[in-house]
């Protein structure tokens, strides 16, 4: 017996040192994928690259804290090149090959209308981020961006109370500046204000003397700009060497923000934009929030609205898959109706009915350090409005395609 039971405990012993090892060593799970679909070259790519940065350093805090669900989260960053077809593409490749959980992007609204039928057919997610011109919903995005009644129509009416009452229109031809310039007119107008001039660029277009000319001409109070991406720099730059000025004539932008403006020399002081987060905004998340960025990316690195609600964008997500208890876009996409969060520029939430999200809505007026100097904000949350409560959502449409009012 006494080799029999010397056998069965060395059996027990190897059988004990077999499970340590096996819990030792046991491999890691599979990371969490999520994609991140921006441009880092291309006429965008200086408006999106802080965006990487930003969505990056979100999903680095969740690490820091342990990941989700016991596992980390991995970025796979597309490169959309400028390009709305590439980015459809990418975000197909993104599901179907990479199998990411969400995906994290678009700028344009020419690259989120291409990204939308990809995610609706794959029954995903898409976060979106940026101001938009609304007219539009989708049960696989949530809409972070700010709507007409949260950016541009507030905008107007207080240039129209504060600024004067004629007006220039200036704007890269795509979705966005073609339909938030119809909603605009159609506010100028209902006020009593005039419009002296409309003006639309390709994408990236540099070639200013015409606009810049009729500018002379015309003589507008007040310019509204929808141009994006490298378009703007040419136009401040134009706008200097010409003679104009914000005291004489100024601007007000609708998709640039401190990032892009610290790339301009002190030309932009003076002039105006409207945002819900500007990087000046006092308090201590706010603070806490640059600090912290900036530990990671430099001293001297700014950040901006499109970066902040990236940044929430990640954190409303993490915060409906640790609801949901799973990664999965459909379980996902029912918790995140249900998330708010206090952030750097105040609370944010997510409107169940229109997946867009509540938010503040404040203007700045620029600084020569390419900063804002906030000079109205909103006395409280602004719902989101995809479609202004003032027309019917038919007459929008009419609207959209006519162009005219019905």
């Amino acid at each position: 017996m006494r080799p029999l039971r010397k056998l069965w405990l060395s059996a027990l012993a190897l059988l004990l040192i077999a499970s340590i090892a096996l819990f030792m060593f046991k491999p890691a799970p599979e990371p969490i994928k999520v994609g991140v679909l921006h441009s880092l070259t291309g006429t965008m790519a200086e408006s999106e690259k802080p965006l990487v940065d930003a969505l990056q350093f979100a999903f680095e805090e969740i690490n820091a804290k342990g990941g989700l669900l016991g596992r980390t989260v991995q970025p796979v960053v597309a490169d959309c090149r400028s390009d709305a077809a590439v980015c459809a593409r990418e975000a197909e490749r993104l599901i179907a090959d990479e199998h990411v959980s969400a995906l994290f992007g678009c700028w344009t609204s020419t690259c989120r209308k291409a990204v939308k039928p990809v995610v609706e057919r794959h029954k995903h997610l898409l976060f979106y981020s940026m101001q938009y011109e609304g007219m539009e919903f989708s049960p696989n995005i949530v809409y972070l961006g700010a709507t007409p009644n949260q950016q541009i129509i507030p905008a107007v009416r207080w240039a129209l109370d504060n600024l004067g009452k004629t007006f220039y229109l200036v704007g890269s031809d795509y979705v966005f500046p073609r339909t938030a310039n119809l909603i605009i007119k159609d506010l100028i107008e209902s006020q009593g204000g005039t419009i002296l001039g409309e003006r639309y660029l390709p994408l990236g277009g540099k070639e200013m003397a015409s606009i810049i000319d009729d500018l002379l001409k015309v003589k507008p109070a007040v310019v509204l700009n929808t141009l994006n991406g490298e378009s703007n720099w040419a136009f401040f730059s134009a706008f200097q060497r010409a003679g104009l000025s914000a005291q004489t004539m100024p601007v007000f932008s609708f998709s640039l923000a401190e990032a892009g403006l610290l790339a301009q020399s002190p030309e932009v002081a003076g002039h105006y934009a409207a945002w819900s987060y500007f990087q000046s905004l006092p308090g201590e998340d706010n603070q806490a929030f640059i600090t912290a960025f900036r530990h990671r990316f430099g001293a001297s690195r700014i950040v901006n609205y499109p970066m902040e609600f990236s940044y929430i964008a990640v954190h409303l997500w993490k915060q409906a898959v640790l609801e949901a208890r799973s990664v999965n876009p459909d379980a996902v996409n029912h918790a995140v109706l249900r998330q708010s969060m206090r952030s750097p520029g105040g609370i944010v939430a997510i409107d169940a009915t229109t997946r867009h999200a509540w938010k503040m809505m404040r203007i700045g007026r620029t600084r020569s350090d390419g900063l804002f100097d906030i000079v109205w904000e909103s006395s409280r949350l602004i719902g989101p409005e995809p479609y202004p409560s003032y027309r019917t959502r038919e007459n929008w449409e009419r609207m959209l395609n006519t162009g005219v009012q019905p």
